[in-house]
């Protein structure tokens, strides 16, 4: 028997090339290539293997150029309180370690500790049973608000979430389309927002503060009608509701945004993250970039701007 097929308990498994002209250590190589300290404790002592040309290897063992490793997970430990939920997904691209999906408005990216049963993470467990794909376990790689809708980047294993989280937050672009109270001068319709965002207070409001986290924002007004305007914008840096106080902060709220805008009818803040890109930790770092259409319901609330009377 072949020695792979012997691993019937394996989560994934990843091939690597070696390409280096002067190649280092085995576990040099790994955790260059995005694999992790813990990830490399796991393949050898829960269930897993580290193969190079088909043999198992310590991870002191040198390299040659031109050498396979192949690198077979350990068992990921499985949360028991999380259960999956069987409400659908959307899955906009999906490969064998992760999948981007078009998360709608109002579902949590990750269970909290009041909420754990229909987040994105409970939606895809049932997803992934569907599949008879049980063993796969989502990691979150990028998150959205739970009223924000859109792209959501998730990992199906450890090692995917390792990997992404090698790569440096700026090389992931992330595009929202808003729709905001009041229109914009001639001279302002392009800016970024350069604004320290910090905690207001001991709950979970934000604010531009002085002493905050460094936070900026890239915007450009596309249309604009009476008493509203459709933004485009791109997070330079990743703070907490930066979109939502950084629009705020312009006196620009976003429609539907009660803790940091202004009394409006539209149910959930009109944020929707439309396109992502990335490089491929798996593909070469490849540059892959999703885009989608806008939800309903932002669509019908722009049209109602379109069609009001004042």
């Amino acid at each position: 028997m072949h020695l792979l097929e012997k691993q019937k308990i394996m989560t994934s498994l990843f091939k690597l090339i070696v390409q280096e002209r002067d190649p280092k250590k085995l576990g040099s190589f790994l955790l260059k290539n995005g694999f992790s300290h813990q990830a490399l404790i796991k393949a050898r002592y829960h269930h897993g293997m580290i193969l190079v040309n088909h043999k198992r290897r310590y991870l002191s063992f040198r390299l040659r150029t031109g050498d396979e490793v192949i690198f077979i997970s350990g068992e990921e430990k499985k949360n028991e309180f999380l259960k999956p939920s069987s409400n659908p997904v959307k899955p906009v691209l999906e490969t064998k370690n992760y999948i981007v999906l078009d998360k709608p408005a109002g579902v949590l990216s990750i269970p909290s500790r009041y909420e754990d049963n229909d987040a994105i993470v409970n939606r895809l467990m049932g997803y992934f049973a569907k599949k008879n794909m049980s063993n796969l376990k989502p990691h979150v790689i990028t998150r959205l608000d739970r009223d924000t809708s859109g792209l959501v980047l998730v990992g199906k294993n450890a090692i995917a979430h390792a990997r992404f989280s090698k790569i440096g937050k700026e090389k992931f672009v992330k595009k929202y389309h808003a729709i905001v109270h009041g229109n914009f001068s001639e001279d302002k319709l392009t800016g970024v927002i350069d604004a320290p965002i910090g905690k207001k207070g001991s709950g979970v409001k934000r604010a531009v503060v002085e002493g905050g986290k460094k936070a900026q924002t890239k915007y450009r007004v596309l249309k604009q009608v009476s008493g509203a305007s459709l933004v485009e914008l791109r997070l330079l840096t990743g703070r907490t509701h930066q979109i939502r106080v950084h629009m705020a902060y312009l006196g620009h709220p976003l429609y539907g945004d009660h803790l940091y805008g202004i009394e409006d009818d539209f149910s959930r803040q009109a944020l929707n993250c439309f396109y992502l890109s990335f490089p491929d930790p798996f593909d070469n770092e490849k540059i892959k970039e999703i885009s989608i259409e806008e939800p309903t319901d932002m669509n019908e609330l722009w049209q109602k701007m379109i069609n009001k009377k004042f």
